[in-house]
């Protein structure tokens, strides 16, 4: 997940925004000028991208390809139910290394730990985590705003199927949003194995934010009810219910707010 966290460092400026301040882009100009140690490996802030607009990130065109590429292979990142936190290439190719006479090693564990460190949990090593993948949703959206219709990438990797940046950001979503909804047999992949709240016409539909989720089959693991982060997946599907695309690429980040004006004024 750490190689995968400059994605989420993107932010666009409206073309307004550089012609009534012109002072601020002069400013950071010349500082990125004076630096090219910095500017040689991010995103030139002088290219100007659709409606205008410019981009402030650290990954330039190649890069963001790159990390994508990995990102959306579902033998990776890209799983069932969103973006895991370790890639699954690590299951059967465990990150080792030796200190001494002492063998360590990062495997890709979907659920709990294989040992009891930690507390017991995996953490980081493969489950995947809602507020991770909302601030990769956002960054795709960044991304979209100032590229626009013209960059499209393969989703999910290999598959021969190719998305605008805001329809991969949808895709994640609709995975994410997976985790609690039924499936074909009627269970919820949120509640796992456990009958009771799969079964049970009293707890079924009783919905469990949970902190973060199983890599592979979605179910939900350690603390819960876990609504301080876990609860942005009812802003993610607010957010692609209730704009398109056209809309997020003619309004830039207002148009994440269009859908609460319009609420409020009709109210």
């Amino acid at each position: 997940m750490v190689g995968l966290l400059p994605l989420c460092a993107a932010t666009v400026f409206d073309g307004t925004y550089v012609r009534e301040h012109p002072e601020v882009y002069t400013r950071l100009r010349r500082f990125l000028d004076a630096r090219p140690e910095i500017t040689a490996f991010i995103h030139d802030l002088s290219k100007v991208g659709y409606a205008g607009r410019r981009l402030a990130a650290i990954l330039d065109e190649t890069r963001l390809r790159r990390v994508l590429a990995t990102m959306l292979d579902e033998q990776e990142f890209l799983s069932p139910y969103g973006i895991r936190s370790l890639s699954r290439y690590h299951a059967e190719h465990p990150f080792i290394f030796r200190v001494g006479d002492q063998e360590y090693r990062v495997s890709y564990l979907p659920a709990e730990s294989d040992t009891g460190m930690f507390g017991g949990n995996s953490n980081w090593r493969g489950p995947i985590w809602m507020p991770v993948n909302a601030l990769i949703i956002r960054g795709l959206l960044q991304y979209y705003t100032y590229y626009g219709n013209d960059f499209t990438i393969e989703c999910p990797t290999g598959s021969g199927r190719h998305m605008n940046l805001y329809q991969v950001a949808e895709e994640i979503t609709r995975r994410l949003t997976r985790i609690f909804l039924r499936d074909d047999q009627g269970r919820r992949p949120v509640y796992g194995g456990t009958r009771k709240f799969q079964e049970d016409p009293h707890w079924r539909d009783y919905l469990s934010f949970y902190e973060y989720f199983h890599g592979d089959n979605g179910a939900g693991l350690g603390a819960s009810h876990q609504t301080g982060w876990t609860g942005v997946i009812a802003r993610a599907m607010q957010l692609f219910a209730t704009s398109t695309a056209e809309e997020i690429l003619e309004l830039g980040k207002m148009a994440a707010f269009t859908e609460l004006k319009v609420e409020a004024q009709r109210g």
